[in-house]
């Protein structure tokens, strides 16, 4: 969409709050955003291209239509917007990047469930707990509940008619203490769920409950002058002190709070999140945001907290957040706090982003080293050119021709970032007369890509056509011809000041001129000049000795050609004696040459 496209319709947008939908020619939705004002938000795309960034400038290219909608207010926008991103998960809008593989604690769906670690959740009625960011957390969890509760851990179908007709024995768990026998009926069904009721609590965060439960035991054993057995559970509560003296608890008075800290690079927003259920800090996780368009804080961490907050199943009443925000759930308790428990929790969240952001910064440095010098080119260029795949393979096309005269091109081939000698093509331009780069940009490209899908080799990421956009457009249209455009990158490169230009796009790329890509990129295309210079001053030669020759009286083509391939240049043919030329073209025509030059 250019400017021109959008003052048509500029008249009809409102200056009411709303949200507001990009579409591609095919009515794909390329981005959603909200506003306070739709016109205000939707001039401002529409300025000087110098004044945006390279993404937003690519969204108003693509886009061949704007789609709006009006709300009351700017609370029910954002509600729409959440929504709309949600179902469509447009291609420039904020993305979560969420690659992990987290772990669950999952209390079965069934009679005297068994509590185990996961990492699928299925949706057979059983309980998760989680996720958690570390397996090694779940496995002091789940060992801390081994220690005070005894469960079984087979898999048998403990329903009452199997227990009733016995057709369970106890195993070695029963004899070792891990288990109460559940199978044989030695264990009620009240009294197992009791304990996962216990249990449910200690994976919720609800400590004081669970404390509270094993000190009650304790005492009942004690007045049954159960010694043995209360001795048990005096064992369990030290271990269940030791366990929560190693939770980290945050304050008495914290409750249950969601605590969200943001920071961002050039490319990523960050979240750090922690939850906090009675005071006890049970989970915590940094969540990075691929920005594209929207880099504003406030607006990136309103979008991610309601995902984050349903992913871990929190129905915390209270976020603790950096600054004001609108959310989509009105209920929440949106807190900013200037100091106390919640402010330290806040800071510690900020200074976690700091480390995590630095170690990023490092790694990636680290990575970097680690990368070949081609590999790292290669990427910079699949960015610089918003690729989708790195370009391993590229090809370069350059023409040249003499006043009209002897007119070839050539085709230059890198491969990992290096010229690959062996794969360079040069080509005769057949079907053009006179100086024609377009027609013979054309049929060049037309002939490479032709003869790689009939040979069914495989075709480049990237094609370089060394020239502007008339050279480009010829391009292109030989690549729509074999069906092929939508499967490489094709630019053209001017010389004059390095402009970049895609396919139907009239507006430039401009590439950092110390960028390892560009410079990737002049070379190529120096490459292609070097290599259709010496070939165009090869063809010239052999034409001009040829016409020498031709010129002999009884001398054809074919005859010129072979004295040249014998002789290499007519200087050579005349130092040579008669007795040499006769052993190539024979008595006559030796006379006849002998004779021209005067011998």
């Amino acid at each position: 969409m250019t400017k021109d496209d959008y003052r048509k319709i500029a008249g009809t947008i409102p200056q009411e709050p709303g949200v507001y939908r990009y579409l591609d020619d095919k009515g794909t939705i390329l981005y959603v955003g909200k506003a306070k004002n739709l016109k205000s938000r939707l001039n401002s795309y529409f300025v000087d291209d110098a004044q945006l960034k390279y993404k937003t400038v690519l969204l108003t290219r693509n886009a061949s239509t704007i789609e709006f909608t009006v709300v009351d207010n700017e609370n029910d926008a954002l509600l729409l917007e959440c929504s709309l991103i949600k179902q469509y998960q447009p291609k420039y809008n904020v993305m979560l990047k969420d690659g992990k593989s987290y772990s669950y604690i999952c209390i079965k769906n069934e009679h005297f469930p068994r509590v185990f670690f996961t990492r699928q959740l299925i949706k057979d009625g059983s309980t998760y707990f989680g996720p958690y960011t570390s397996k090694y957390r779940v496995k002091i969890i789940l060992d801390i509940i081994k220690k005070l509760f005894q469960l079984r851990t087979c898999n048998l179908n403990l329903s009452p008619d199997n227990i009733a007709k016995g057709k369970y024995k106890v195993c070695l768990e029963y004899h070792i203490k891990n288990c109460l026998g559940p199978c044989e009926g030695f264990e009620s069904e009240a009294h197992y769920n009791m304990k996962i009721d216990q249990i449910k609590n200690i994976l919720k965060g609800n400590l004081a409950v669970v404390k509270n439960y094993i000190v009650d035991q304790m005492k009942m054993y004690a007045d049954n002058l159960e010694f043995e057995k209360a001795q048990e559970m005096k064992d369990r509560l030290i271990a269940f002190r030791d366990y929560q003296s190693s939770s980290t608890v945050m304050s008495n008075t914290l409750g249950d709070v969601d605590v969200f800290a943001i920071k961002k690079d050039e490319k990523s927003a960050y979240v750090q999140y922690f939850q906090v259920s009675n005071g006890t800090l049970i989970n915590t996780d940094v969540i990075e945001m691929q920005m594209n368009l929207n880099d504003d804080l406030s607006e990136l961490l309103a979008y991610a907290i309601p995902d984050i907050r349903e992913r871990f199943g929190s129905e915390a009443p209270e976020v603790v957040v950096p600054f004001d925000m609108i959310l989509t759930d009105s209920k929440l308790i949106v807190t900013i706090p200037q100091r106390g428990d919640k402010k330290k929790l806040l800071d510690m969240g900020e200074n976690n982003l700091d480390f995590h952001i630095k170690k990023k910064q490092r790694d990636k440095i680290s990575h970097q080293r680690k990368q070949s010098g081609a590999e790292r080119i290669l990427n910079t260029l699949k960015e610089d050119l918003q690729m989708d795949k790195i370009p391993l393979h590229i090809e370069c096309f350059d023409n040249s021709n003499f006043q009209g005269t002897n007119p070839v091109s050539s085709c230059v081939v890198f491969k990992n970032a290096r010229p690959s000698n062996k794969d360079y093509r040069h080509f005769n331009v057949k079907s053009v007369e006179g100086p024609n780069d377009f027609a013979s940009m054309e049929e060049v490209v037309y002939r490479r890509y032709k003869r790689l899908l009939d040979e069914s080799r495989s075709l480049p990421q990237l094609i370089i056509i060394d020239g502007g956009k008339g050279q480009l457009s010829s391009a292109v249209t030989s690549l729509e011809r074999l069906g092929i455009l939508g499967e490489v990158t094709v630019i053209g490169i001017a010389k004059k000041l390095e402009e970049i230009y895609f396919p139907g796009d009239s507006i430039p790329l401009y590439i950092n001129k110390k960028s390892e890509s560009l410079k990737l990129i002049q070379h190529l295309r120096n490459e292609a000049h070097r290599f259709a210079i010496s070939f165009h001053r090869d063809q010239r030669s052999k034409n001009f000795l040829g016409t020498q020759l031709t010129n002999i009286p009884g001398i054809g083509k074919i005859t010129s050609e072979k004295l040249l391939k014998n002789f290499g240049s007519v200087q050579r043919l005349k130092e040579s004696s008669q007795a040499e030329i006769e052993a190539v073209v024979g008595a006559s025509m030796t006379m006849k040459i002998l004779d021209y030059f005067g011998e």
